[in-house]
């Protein structure tokens, strides 16, 4: 288990003061196949290495199982197919996020780093071609020379509950 603080290279901390701006927002950037992504800090409770991966019958396919996080279960999701990512290794990751009281684990396969993007750099969704095929984004920001998305948890965790909810009997 890895907790962000313990993280030197990931701490909000190492980013210089000059780069700090109340008008900016804190993002985990997370790596699915070749794309960057991004999850708004403060949803973002902590990275882990899941030990063992316990599948459930008939959940939806996003849904790969649960985890035991010190005495907590943890549904885990695999956002590849649901973002037409393709499957290029297998996540060695956990991103635990949380939206009011529920959270999920998001399988990735590295954290690279924290950033605080300006607001000048963010873009709605409607303003990008890709975004109607991903209702979980929200916005958008520059990482090199692409855009990254933002992923909107709320939407992310309806969208699983929505989909287990028309698998149950």
């Amino acid at each position: 288990m890895i907790s962000i603080s313990e993280l030197p290279h990931l701490h909000s901390d190492s980013v210089p003061e000059q780069t700090k701006s109340t008008e900016s927002l804190k993002v985990c950037l997370i790596a699915l196949g070749e794309e960057t992504f991004a999850i708004d800090l403060r949803q973002v409770r902590e990275v882990f290495e899941p030990e063992s991966i316990t599948p459930v019958p008939g959940m939806p396919a996003a849904l790969v199982g649960v985890t035991n996080l010190r005495g907590t279960i943890i549904p885990l999701v695999d956002l590849r197919a649901s973002l037409h990512v393709p499957v290029s290794a297998i996540p060695k990751y956990a991103v635990v996020v949380r939206h009011g009281t529920q959270q999920v684990g998001i399988l990735v396969e590295d954290v690279p780093e924290i950033r605080i993007v300006q607001s000048d750099d963010l873009m709605a969704s409607s303003a990008h071609p890709t975004a109607k095929r991903h209702p979980m984004i929200s916005l958008f920001f520059k990482t090199g020379n692409k855009p990254s998305a933002i992923l909107e948890m709320s939407r992310l965790l309806s969208s699983i509950e929505e989909t287990a909810n028309d698998q149950s009997p």
